[in-house]
């Protein structure tokens, strides 16, 4: 199971991603937990120092953006 974590405040770009996310993993038939990382300590300590980002299994694989849907299959299954 993948650990999809969204690290940002919860502004509309956060929700994209989180949707964007979702319809990703939902599409490649994923079993992934989401979570959704508010915590501006916590996210610094991934090193993210631009909002929203995505950590997969405790590794950030975007940061500052919202991918489309198609690069976001393509980091999910990397």
């Amino acid at each position: 199971m993948k650990v999809l974590q969204i690290l940002g405040t919860g502004c509309p770009k956060c929700k994209k991603l989180a949707e964007t996310t979702e319809e990703a993993a939902e599409s490649l038939d994923l079993e992934y937990r989401l979570e959704k990382v508010t915590d501006i300590q916590v996210i610094m300590g991934f090193g993210v120092m631009t909002t929203p980002a995505l950590a997969v299994d405790g590794v950030v694989k975007v940061s500052g953006k919202v991918p489309s849907a198609e690069e976001m299959k393509k980091i999910l299954s990397d």
